[in-house]
């Protein structure tokens, strides 16, 4: 077979494994098969790079951060939908459209298509000759920007359109890959699941958290860095195709342009119908009301589009939203509590932020006690005081939010909330950075501050300090045994065993975990520490590349910022801990009593063999003489992942004792099973 036809035999297999597992979510293969035709699709364009194409799924890895976005024009304005909150008002909707058509009462039924509305961000894709050449955000609907290299790393989103196999012969020219150039319109967002994940991280490296889903995928689309936007998850739904001035539509109706995308490999929200009247549309929006608590996404209410196309174009638009479609929104579940008062976190990075203190109160299934208030600004903005009857709100977002005070109700006197100029708990003045909105307690020995980072410290995913939990950890401050963590690995069996509800033998056991966390790997130390951004995956990074604490230590912030996953911020970060002398002072007194500073095992720079790429392992039972953190680690460190749960993606099931249904599932699965000695043998015993 000449190299052409093996390169074109291979594109096809891995597209339809990607829309199998990516738009489908019914994988045929696992992963190591996967990553098998793409290396070997890779290998044979390495050799012909000749061959290699722009729509190759070689070419949908983003390569370096953008300098910014660049504007551009919509081909049509991506205008705006009106909204209905009431089935009044969505009754009122369909006389306007009824009466814009010139319809008698008596009239036949006329037929609408039900969508979910995806709480995500407009996005609008074109392709020429069936080929992927760029992505806009909405903008302001005349103009948006162009974010083509963060679309190109969107799995779901197909780089070259499938066949339509619906076609007629004599439609062949008006098809993708004919000449033609078509703009494809739909939704990116965040999964409930992946928009966990994400805060999770940004919590572990005390980033703001993003309050719901659909604030997550916008920030996330503009992240000038592709590499970041594809670790993020998002997916995308599309619904409209825009066909070039005076082509005319594809379809006459709107189900039959839903079916044609999904056709031609682009994900369509699978839910959508067909409803016949006012009556229909009723039903779905009713029944969507509560069913939307069961999907994987977020959905704030129902768009409701006239099916026939023909008739759309009758009705036409007004300057701001098409006259044949609505949005009918879900009510956002609200309840009205009394804000008992505004107080101060200090978290373990010194970041103070400002939250509520509410009398609790029954909210979506859960009492709501506390509510983030983000930071100052927000608060003067919502002009929340102390003992305001304030509205709590969930609606689609995860965090409650406090949407504002009920200003009738306001008590006499009540006074504007101010920031307060000290740290209520070390009572060090606070500073605010100009580029940031976040004030800060620099005072790396502030209580509240070495309370958060002594429990991060012990952490299991950091230096796994098992039976160093808050209570103990408050009475070694208290008692002024420990002043930083180098003061742990001073303690004595005597010193630990005179605290409260601690006798000798809980001292010396103690005092042992203590002693073993010494021999931790490097990348535990970094992770520990509290250093800002550096979260688990960061600091196993660092820790891979460098080696040692040592060679970080001497690297600049440009050498730190070539490490994988690690970007300019992260590395100022970096940089800026270890120039700072108290904390270059504290690493010199932790490596002084023991504390491990060089993985000598561990491959260093950026020559580590990555033996694990591409493959994802699942961890399950008691290992002998490994925990489940530190296979973990091997893993990772060798370019594999570690998933929760066993699919037919896994690579590899590792099973020790007691391994319960993860074997089970292994087993009907055909999933290779390793025991510890082959993970080690298969790891090359590194």
């Amino acid at each position: 077979m000449d190299p052409l036809s093996e390169i074109e035999r291979l594109r096809t297999r891995v597209r339809h494994h990607e829309h199998c597992y990516y738009v489908l979510d019914a994988p045929e293969i696992t992963d190591a098969e996967f990553d098998r035709l793409l290396k070997a699709l890779e290998t044979l364009e390495a050799a012909h790079p000749d061959l290699v194409a722009p729509d190759s799924p070689t070419q949908r890895v983003g390569g370096a951060p953008a300098d910014g976005f660049v504007s551009v024009e919509h081909a049509a304005p991506m205008l705006s939908l009106d909204n209905a909150y009431t089935e009044d008002e969505l009754r009122a909707f369909d006389a306007r459209v009824r009466r814009g058509l010139g319809m008698a009462d008596d009239a036949p039924l006329l037929t609408y298509v039900a969508e979910l509305k995806i709480d995500g961000l407009s996005l609008a894709l074109t392709y020429e000759d069936g080929r992927l050449v760029r992505g806009v955000t909405r903008g302001d609907g005349i103009r948006g920007e162009d974010v083509t290299s963060n679309v190109r790393v969107i799995r779901a989103i197909p780089l070259r359109l499938r066949e339509d196999q619906r076609r007629k012969p004599q439609d062949e020219s008006r098809e993708p890959g004919a000449g033609s150039r078509i703009e494809i319109r739909g939704e990116a967002y965040l999964s409930r699941q992946a928009f966990d994940r994400v805060n999770r991280e940004r919590e572990e490296t005390e980033e703001p958290l993003f309050a719901n889903p659909r604030n997550a995928a916008a920030g996330t689309m503009r992240t000038l860095d592709p590499k970041a936007v594809s670790r993020r998850g998002l997916s995308a739904f599309f619904y409209q195709v825009v066909v070039p001035d005076g082509a005319g539509p594809l379809d006459a109706t709107h189900a039959a342009t839903l079916e044609r995308i999904a056709a031609w490999g682009l994900p369509v929200e699978p839910h959508w119908e067909r409803c016949e009247g006012i009556d229909g549309l009723f039903d779905a929006c009713r029944r969507w009301a509560t069913a939307r608590r069961d999907l994987a996404f977020d959905t704030d209410g129902v768009v409701i589009k006239l099916d026939d196309l023909a008739l759309r174009a009758k009705l036409g638009t007004t300057a701001k939203f098409p006259r044949w479609a609505i949005a009918f929104k879900f009510p956002a579940e609200q309840a009205a509590t009394v804000l008992r008062e505004i107080r101060v976190n200090v978290g373990r990075t010194g970041a103070v932020t400002p939250y509520a203190v509410l009398e609790p109160v029954l909210l979506s299934g859960s009492t709501i006690s506390m509510a983030t208030l983000h930071n100052e600004q927000e608060v003067a903005r919502r002009d929340v005081r102390d003992g305001d009857t304030v509205i709590i709100e969930k609606g689609g977002d995860v965090i409650p939010k406090v949407v504002g005070p009920v200003l009738e109700k306001r008590p006499p006197g009540s006074t504007p909330w101010v920031m307060p100029t000290a740290c209520p708990f070390c009572d060090s003045v606070l500073s605010k950075p100009e580029e940031e909105v976040v004030w800060r307690c620099e005072n790396a020995s502030c209580p509240a501050r070495l309370r958060r980072s002594l429990e991060h410290f012990a952490s299991r995913r950091a230096m796994n300090i098992e039976g160093l939990g808050e209570s103990l950890t408050g009475q070694l401050l208290e008692s002024g045994l420990v002043k930083d963590f180098a003061d742990l690995y001073a303690l004595s069996v005597d010193q630990l065993a005179g605290l409260e509800r601690m006798g000798r033998k809980s001292g010396a056991k103690l005092a042992a975990e203590i002693e073993r966390s010494k021999t931790n790997e490097v990348w535990r130390l970094l992770h520990a520490l509290g250093i800002r951004h550096i979260g688990e995956g960061s600091a196993q990074a660092l820790a891979r590349h460098f080696g040692s604490i040592p060679r970080l230590q001497e690297a600049s912030a440009g050498a730190i910022e070539q490490v994988p996953d690690v970007g300019p911020v992260v590395a100022r970060a970096v940089r800026s801990f270890l120039d700072e002398p108290h904390n270059q002072a504290l690493m010199a007194r932790l490596a002084a009593r023991g504390v491990r500073m060089v993985d000598d095992a561990a491959p260093t720079g950026p020559e580590a063999p990555q033996i694990f790429a591409g493959q994802t392992f699942v961890i399950t039972g008691t290992l002998p003489s490994m925990s489940r953190e530190d296979a973990t680690a091997l893993i990772t460190r060798l370019g594999g992942k570690v998933s929760g749960s066993v699919s037919r993606k896994t690579s590899y099931l590792v099973a020790g004792a007691d391994a319960g249904s993860k074997l089970q599932k292994a087993q009907e699965l055909a999933v290779p099973i390793l025991d510890e000695p082959a993970l080690r043998a298969l790891a090359g015993d590194l």
